[in-house]
This record gives structure tokens, C-alpha cells and sequence, in this order.
């Protein structure tokens, strides 16, 4: 078996590692490369940066932290927000980062899914999905940061995106984001029933029981967290230490 992946997400804006509500509500917590130096000594197994305004900002993402970020850590790292082209992904990798993720350009430009793909490899291209459940009850993605509803369907949207060379899926709920109330299991169950890349569970965690029960109960191959980390609620090294408990496989 796979050993299951703990991930702290690192969301930034204008130099600072960010966090909010439902992608609102943000203050700033911490220097990108501060927080990932920190990570990287204390048991994290990957990292992941997302740009959370490049998107709706129409602009490039910063890039200044790839390359201290990289010279300061020895894990595998994800850098997204704000890549729209293939020129984007050969930036942020020569710049050190191992993933690139994609969300509204994938959304824009399917074909960006398997021109990257076909050029970096499957394992370099992250398929990230921002899912809020409508008035209807169906599980509907946004792209800009989560500001605006598609028309598409998350599982088959995910299912395209996959088809297209997405070697792995983070799924965000937006609805539970940074609301500690525990993972979309519904959501991450229909997700990780449909593809056959790894699946990334991110939004809602606030316990080490709500990790547990994203992987116990939705099969995700990683969890992904954010203020639980970054203000030590839940220790890194505490919640492995409680999932190899459970009978969970992981790195320590």
C-alpha cells in the first residue's frame, strides 16, 4: 500500500502566506519560505502554494518564492494560481518547483491539461478543483479564486480532466473552507470512485479525526490542511503518530 500524504497548503497574496473563510475573511499568517522551512523539519510530506488572487487579478503569478523556497527545503513542492500556459509550467519548474496546478485556465483551456501532460509528464500537472454545492444540490466548480459558478459538474469534469493527462486531483470544498468542520466525505467518495490518479482531500479539516475519516472513508491518497498547521492545532508529527494508530501507512 501507498503511504498516505500529509500536506500543508500554503495560500499567499502579495508576498505572505494568507488564510480565510470560504476564500474571504483572510489575514496573514507567515514569509512563504519561512512556513515551508519550518514544514520541512517538522514532518510535512509535501507543500502546497496556491496564488489566490492571480486568477481573478488577470495577472502572472509571483514567483519570487519558487526559487528560495526550493533552496531551503528537501520535499516535493506544488506552486499554482495564475498558470494559463505552457510557458507558466516551464517557468515555475526551472524555477524548482516538482507540480504545477491548474484550475481556471483548465477550465478555460481543457487542451492545457494534456499539452502539459504530453510535455512534463502526468505527475507534474495537478488538476485542482474549487467545488460548491448549488441550491440544487449538485457539486458545481468555480474558477478566479472561487468567485465564479461553471456549468460543469464536478465528477465530470474531473473525469475529462483526468482523460486529458492530470496525474493527480486536489478537491477543495469551498462550502467547508477553513470552517473546521471536517471534510466533504460525499463529495471526495464521489470523486476518488471516479478517477484512478491520486486524490488530494483539502477543506474543512479541524481534527485528527476528520483527516482519518477523509482517508477511512473516501479513500484519498493525501489530506490537505491550512490553519490547523500554520497555528499549530494540530501538529504535524502528532497526527501521523495518531493515523499509524488507526493503521494508516505513513511516512515518519
Amino acid at each position: 500500500m501507498l503511504k498516505t500524504r500529509i500536506i500543508p497548503c500554503l495560500d499567499f497574496r502579495d508576498g505572505s502566506v494568507v488564510k480565510g473563510q470560504k476564500f474571504e475573511n483572510i489575514i496573514n499568517v507567515n514569509s512563504p519560505e519561512g512556513l515551508a522551512e519550518f514544514y520541512n523539519s517538522n514532518g510535512a510530506d509535501e507543500l502546497v502554494f496556491y496564488d489566490i488572487t492571480a486568477s481573478n487579478e488577470k495577472r502572472e503569478i509571483a514567483l519570487d518564492f519558487v526559487e528560495k523556497v526550493a533552496a531551503k527545503i528537501s520535499i516535493p513542492f506544488c506552486v499554482g494560481g495564475g498558470i494559463r500556459t505552457i510557458e507558466d509550467f516551464q517557468i515555475v519548474i526551472d524555477k524548482g518547483a516538482d507540480k504545477v496546478s491548474i484550475s481556471s485556465a483548465a477550465v478555460r483551456n481543457p487542451e492545457l491539461i494534456k499539452d502539459a501532460a504530453e510535455k512534463f509528464g502526468s505527475k507534474c500537472v495537478v488538476l485542482a478543483l474549487d467545488v460548491k454545492k448549488n441550491a440544487e444540490g449538485i457539486y458545481k466548480i468555480y474558477i478566479d479564486g472561487g468567485r465564479i459558478e461553471t456549468d460543469l459538474e464536478a465528477v465530470e469534469w474531473v473525469k475529462k480532466g483526468v482523460a486529458l493527462g492530470a496525474g493527480e486531483v486536489v478537491v477543495n470544498s469551498i462550502d467547508e473552507d477553513g470552517m473546521k468542520n471536517g471534510y466533504d466525505i460525499k463529495l471526495l467518495k464521489m470523486i476518488t470512485d471516479a478517477i484512478d490518479v491520486p486524490v488530494i482531500a483539502s477543506g474543512g479539516a479541524g481534527t485528527k479525526e476528520h483527516f482519518y475519516e477523509a482517508i477511512r472513508d473516501a479513500n484519498v491518497d493525501a489530506v490537505l490542511a491550512a490553519s490547523v498547521f500554520h497555528f499549530g492545532e494540530v501538529p504535524i508529527n502528532e497526527l501521523k503518530d495518531y493515523l499509524a494508530e488507526k493503521g494508516v501507512i505513513v511516512n515518519r
